[in-house]
């Protein structure tokens, strides 16, 4: 899925533990999914994103589901959460599910909210995590900036948007990446799997 978040389209590749193993520093895993313009974009300025969805089910099979059955755990931003409050169904039965925002106050029981990343790391250690999908932009643009994003998986529509909500934000360094996948899937979509080089001392 997607929105104005960048909530992650359907896209192909699942998190199994018995064939990746957590980083040395943190006993899980992690990997963001999400759906892009050709020209970088997540959703337009005011968060809308019919331009990907009127489109998304002409991609055909993109492997979202087997990518859900391979995690446990599913983090997202503020924006992502509340607009996934609207679909009228809750996408992340069975799933552990963690909110990263600084101002975010809610007595539901499905989640856990976090006010950094430093507090939302520590809290899925402490409840086991092993594969956790990073859902949502910012969230996304957070993780890889803090060295917590291990794998990233981009489905690009054929359309240019023009304007809007971009993928990734500023850096303080630059963030190498490997690609270790790429498939073109039905109706000009195109899919790539990143896996995010770690920095070494």
């Amino acid at each position: 899925m997607s929105d104005a978040d960048g909530a992650g389209d359907p896209t192909g590749y699942r998190i199994d533990p018995a064939e990746r193993t957590a980083p040395a520093d943190r006993p899980f895993r992690t990997a963001a999914t999400i759906g892009v313009s050709l020209d970088g974009f997540i959703a337009r300025p005011d968060g809308d994103i019919e331009w990907l969805t009127m489109r998304g089910a002409q991609a055909g099979e993109t492997g979202y589901l087997e990518f859900l059955a391979g995690i446990d755990t599913v983090a997202l931003g503020r924006r992502t959460y509340e607009k996934v409050l609207t679909f009228g169904f809750w996408p992340y039965a069975g799933k552990r599910v963690v909110v990263l925002s600084t101002g975010l106050t809610t007595d539901d029981p499905r989640v856990t909210v976090h006010r950094s990343p430093a507090e939302l790391l520590a809290g899925l250690t402490v409840h086991g995590a092993r594969a956790v999908y990073v859902d949502g932009g910012r969230t996304i643009q957070t993780f890889l900036r803090e060295g917590l994003l291990d794998e990233l998986i981009i489905t690009t529509a054929p359309v240019l948007i023009g304007e809007g909500l971009p993928l990734f934000g500023a850096l303080d360094r630059d963030i190498d990446l490997q690609l270790t996948a790429a498939k073109v899937l039905d109706a000009g979509f195109m899919q790539t799997t990143y896996a995010v080089l770690r920095r070494t001392a």
